[in-house]
């Protein structure tokens, strides 16, 4: 395959045929929106929608030494873990930075499955694979998976009726292995990016379609909808949640982007002891979510100014808010801006429009 060249997800010929508006996103071929943002947005948040994120990418880690690759490279202490638990984590750089954001899933104290983002797939295998001294085998399954997020408060009792596995006794950030819809050894996950609640569905390839016509045939009663990456975007936005290449790259700390609970210093990783001076010493810069007082819709690299109109920092996120209704944003602001309720002014089209910092999530439950 030739450099850069645009990948297709299983199904996409399923989502040309559902009149998707098809965009290019993370070198995938991907469903940007079917009907309509705000329609699809509120199915979500209020019922239930099926988003294809089969562009993800699935690494599975495999020895006695697993723990060890995944404690070295990764920010979170992956010790916590029990089989069937996920963890939030982030790869640190040698720099300073994040090479990416990821889950972390236990399957047994020697089988891991880490899953990335779809822009980083090739760097970060070949960034873990660099640091892979402990003779642990690594798969690439990224290939091999479709992933269907069903999200929304409807989710489980749709997904309920294809499978024996009683997914209202699964914690948040837990997983089966199971049957589901007929077919074995699915992954099911309760996690998801919207806030609204649900699981995520790993299917091999073979079975996507017959699972995705499954889950609709399942949801079809209660008005399930396919919904695209539009609404993902303004979902994960209004829980304040980070998007790589956007709230979190090769260039900022975790500690800086408010992700210090998924740093842990109680064992060694890659750049350690950098965060920790960070951490004492103070940040610079702090990543912080911020709601629109003046009418407008903050966009990434947008300045943003102090009420005397220095540049006091740059949106990374912003979109208009759905369920507020007003313009929502994040961005790093130098530390002494970053207190709840100060006032900030976002630089639209040369207009300097108000702003206050405001505590995350943006949607209190």
């Amino acid at each position: 395959m030739e450099e850069n060249a645009l990948q297709f997800v299983h199904l996409n010929d399923t989502h040309v045929g559902l009149g998707a508006k098809m965009v290019p996103f993370a070198g995938f071929n991907m469903p940007v929106l079917y009907t309509n943002l705000i329609e699809e947005h509120v199915c979500v948040r209020n019922n239930v929608g099926v988003f294809d994120v089969s562009h993800m990418g699935e690494f599975l880690l495999k020895g006695e030494k697993a723990l060890d690759l995944i404690q070295y490279v990764c920010s979170n202490d992956a010790s916590k873990l029990t089989d069937g638990k996920v963890q939030y984590s982030c790869l640190p750089n040698a720099t300073g930075g994040i090479v990416d954001d990821l889950l972390v899933y236990r399957v047994n104290a020697h089988e891991y499955y880490l899953v990335v983002n779809a822009s980083n797939i090739e760097k970060d295998w070949n960034w873990i694979s660099s640091h892979n001294t402990f003779g642990v085998e690594m798969l690439n399954r990224s290939d091999d998976y479709s992933l269907f997020a069903v999200q929304g408060p409807n989710a489980l009792p749709v997904l309920q009726k294809l499978t024996d596995v009683n997914l209202s006794e699964m914690p948040y950030y837990t997983f089966k292995i199971g049957n589901m819809a007929g077919f074995s050894e699915v992954i099911i996950s309760n996690t998801g990016y919207t806030g609204a609640g649900g699981f995520e569905i790993y299917v091999e390839n073979k079975n996507a379609l017959a699972m995705w016509n499954a889950i609709f045939k399942a949801g079809e009663s209660v008005g399930i909808q396919p919904v695209g990456l539009g609404a993902r975007d303004t979902l994960r936005t209004e829980m304040g949640y980070c998007l790589y290449g956007h709230d979190i790259d090769d260039a900022t700390s975790p500690i800086e982007a408010g992700l210090g609970w998924i740093t842990s210093f109680n064992k060694d990783f890659i750049m350690k002891d950098f965060h920790a001076a960070i951490k004492s010493a103070g940040h610079k810069k702090k990543l912080v979510g911020f709601e629109m007082i003046d009418r407008g819709i903050p966009r990434q690299h947008y300045p943003i100014l102090n009420a005397a109109g220095e540049v006091i920092g740059e949106v990374t996120s912003g979109t208009q808010s759905p369920n507020l209704s007003k313009g929502i944003g994040m961005g790093y602001v130098k530390t002494e801006f970053s207190q709840i309720g100060s006032e900030v002014f976002i630089k639209i089209r040369d207009r300097l429009l108000k702003g206050k910092v405001v505590a995350l999530p943006f949607l209190k439950k």
